[in-house]
């Protein structure tokens, strides 16, 4: 068996990952690239492939990606590499050629990073005075922050997620994804787990929870959750301080923040910790059946207005 560990460069191209997404009802498929999870098309007898943070693309990788492809009657390959751009008009000029086109993200296409390396005073210093100041705000009214992967902190979690979906209106993954996803990623690679939760808790309520993966010595920080209650704490500021801390102590050289969406509130938070903003290729749709393909960009452009109309009438739940 293919061992994914040993090529993977992202939480989602581990085996942990893999075994979570097959569990979830994906089929996947271990190539020598990386983790291929296969998605099937209601009422027709193809699928979609998905190779999510993976490596930059080659030429053999993606011709070898095209006879898998065929194999299996996918409809196309949605390629999101994970590496930083280097050489970028090139590497376009190779999807392209290759019959790739740009497809609808799933991960935005540039992201925050935090240099990890520096002392801790140091860190401290390039953070804006309005980030600086609610760090210290929150230290001094005694919001205590700790990483607890107790079964407790597990459910504690799943309630602020279920409070922020309902607050917010948005859709987030399902209860039962976010299960499945702690059972396989919380378990220990040599008292190493990939996920963590990190909690702040303020006058005997947990109000902030995060889950955090490790993974080839980076941190990233893919899910939060916040209670309205306490606001004025200002855990949150606090929680990404203890954070960046843990990650240093757990020998992490690199802090991701899984995205950077111009403008959103949660993306002017994350500035205040003067992150180095990293562009990679984006999103790409390594086509293999022309026609089908547009049949299923007709059915998305029909889809998602349904879908963003439904959420107006209907409340999100999770």
């Amino acid at each position: 068996m293919n061992t994914l560990n040993n090529i993977a460069k992202h939480p989602l191209q581990t085996n942990s990952w893999a075994t979570f997404r097959k569990e979830w009802g994906n089929e996947v498929l271990k190539t020598k690239y990386g983790l291929l999870t296969l998605h099937k098309i209601p009422f027709l007898p193809f699928k979609l492939g998905m190779f999510i943070r993976g490596p930059k693309p080659t030429k053999t990788m993606l011709k070898d990606l095209k006879s898998i492809a065929l194999k299996e009657k996918l409809i196309f390959i949605k390629l999101e590499p994970v590496e930083p751009i280097k050489n970028k008009e090139k590497s376009i000029k190779l999807l392209k050629g290759s019959g790739a086109v740009s497809g609808k993200t799933l991960f935005t296409p540039t992201t925050f990073q935090v240099d990890l390396t520096p002392p801790e005073e140091e860190l401290m210093k390039s953070f804006s005075s309005k980030t600086r100041y609610n760090i210290r705000l929150a230290q001094r009214k005694g919001v205590k922050v700790v990483e607890d992967n107790s079964k407790k902190a597990f459910e504690s979690y799943l309630k602020l997620t279920r409070e922020t979906v309902e607050r917010q209106g948005f859709y987030a993954h399902s209860e039962r994804y976010h299960r499945l996803m702690w059972k396989h990623l919380n378990k220990n690679l040599k008292q190493n787990p990939i996920a963590r939760i990190m909690t702040a808790s303020y006058k005997g309520d947990i109000i902030t929870s995060w889950i955090l993966f490790v993974w080839n010595n980076t941190l990233y920080y893919p899910y939060g959750a916040s209670s309205t209650k306490h606001k004025n704490a200002m855990a949150n500021n606090l929680v990404m301080w203890e954070v960046i801390r843990l990650g240093k102590n757990l020998g992490c050289t690199t802090f991701d923040l899984w995205g950077r969406e111009v403008g959103k509130g949660f993306t002017k938070f994350k500035e205040g910790y003067n992150p180095t903003v990293v562009e990679t290729l984006g999103t790409w749709d390594l086509v293999i059946n022309k026609p089908l393909y547009r049949l299923y960009k007709l059915a998305e452009a029909i889809r998602w207005p349904l879908l963003r109309l439904r959420s107006k009438l209907v409340k999100p739940s999770f």
